[in-house]
This record gives C-alpha cells, structure tokens and sequence, in this order.
C-alpha cells in the first residue's frame, strides 16, 4: 500500500545522490534507509555494517539465494 508523506527538500537531495550511486530508485534509497534506520533502532548494539549484511542476507533468502554457513 503506498502512503504519501512529507520530507524536507534536503532529504530528497542526499537521497537522490546516494540513489545514483547505489542505482536505486529515489523511493528505492528512502526506503533502504528507513530499513536501516528501523533495524538499527530495534538493535542498538549493532554496527552499521552488521546492519547492512543482515539486510542483504534476508534480501538474499527472499530471492532464494541459500548456501550452508561453514565456520571459519
């Protein structure tokens, strides 16, 4: 269901720079950066890169993409 909201200008600016380098929709970008924002919040503790793997590791079983974890 999409749901209009109001941002600040500034935002739509960072968020479409940082959409062409990542390739995503202006909409796609706000989006990740909600995702991470909300999973940062509900775990304080964690890093930002410890964020980002686990979003494309769930990103990765969505699409099927599943492979044995070996322990190193």
């Amino acid at each position: 269901m999409a749901t209009a909201v109001r941002i600040t200008d500034d935002l739509v600016r960072d968020a479409k720079i940082y959409s062409q380098i990542d390739k995503r929709s202006l909409t796609g970008q706000i989006e990740h950066w909600a995702r991470i924002g909300k999973c940062s919040e509900e775990n304080p503790d964690l890093t930002y890169s410890l964020v980002k793997d686990i979003l494309v590791g769930l990103a990765e079983l969505e699409q099927g993409e599943l492979s044995e974890y070996k322990f190193g």
